[in-house]
């Protein structure tokens, strides 16, 4: 026997409604039901998932991650009943930081009035793929070339790089700055998703380095004076912060702005909407 949608629904259920008659009430059966398809899937995997006792019901250590698993079964089956009958009438393209920064709201703007038929979605996904790989986007806006071989990609356009400083920073003092003001300064990077590491500079001039998790964690740090960052122009245009000056970095080579898609299974608005974005950037 295959482990089943229904079974997967019913422990997240229990686990999100936090008992079984509650879990019960939300998926519309009885209770006995809710246990019995329960014991089926501890049956199937052959470990048990739920700890009960007369106050509460708690996943065991195999149960949190046969729950996380399943949130993500479920989100792919959702996902897929949505596409097949959707007829593509949405369009869901992720982001890691920034969107389009300045252009994000002349590309809805467009879309809205070329396509009104596709509700567009620009959803931060904070991912290599920018939601690609996660089933979450049909496309994807990124900053960072991808060698996960199941991606195609294109260069829409470009974006200069600025420094990210902390107002109290000396260097916010002036107009603009160049690498070599930075290579003694702590950099602060997002491996992940981020569109600057050290190797922008000369390998024997290369400052040292601090890891960030997202862009909020990026600003963060940076408004504390102990690290400065590097970074595109739409993350300027996309995140004003008090506390935090930009400055454009005058020697930095600019950022590539690329669409992403699956190379076997491109969205049909994958062309329309490349020839748009570069159209924008290029204007």
């Amino acid at each position: 026997m295959d482990v089943e949608v229904r079974q997967l629904r019913c422990l997240v259920a229990i686990v999100d409604e936090g008992t079984f008659t509650d879990a019960a009430i939300a998926l519309g059966v009885s209770q006995a039901a809710v246990s019995r398809t329960l014991a089926a899937l501890e049956k199937r995997l052959g470990v048990r998932l739920l700890r009960r006792t007369s106050r509460e019901t708690s996943p065991t250590a195999i149960g949190l991650r046969v729950v996380a698993h399943a949130r993500r079964v479920l989100t792919e089956v959702e996902n897929l009943v949505r596409e097949a009958t959707s007829d593509h009438a949405e369009l869901r393209i992720g982001h890691a930081w920034s969107a389009l920064g300045r252009l994000t709201l002349a590309f809805q703007d467009r879309w809205r009035e070329a396509h009104p038929e596709t509700l567009l979605h620009l959803l931060r996904l904070n991912t290599p793929s920018a939601g690609l790989a996660e089933g979450t986007a049909e496309l994807a806006v990124i900053r960072r070339p991808l060698e996960d071989r199941r991606f195609e990609s294109a260069v829409v356009g470009q974006e200069p790089r600025w420094c990210a400083l902390a107002s109290s920073d000396p260097l916010a003092r002036r107009r603009s700055v160049y690498l070599a003001d930075l290579s003694s300064r702590v950099l602060l990077v997002d491996q992940r998703t981020g569109t600057t590491t050290a190797d922008l500079w000369p390998a024997d001039a290369r400052p040292v380095t601090q890891q960030s998790r997202d862009i909020e964690d990026w600003l963060t740090i940076i408004g504390t004076g102990r690290c400065v960052g590097v970074t595109a122009q739409s993350v300027v245009d996309h995140y004003p912060r008090p506390g935090i000056v930009y400055r454009p970095v005058r020697d930095a080579e600019p950022v590539d702005v690329r669409l992403a898609w699956w190379r076997d299974d491109p969205h049909p608005a994958t062309r329309t909407v490349r020839e748009l974005l570069t159209e924008l950037y290029h204007a």
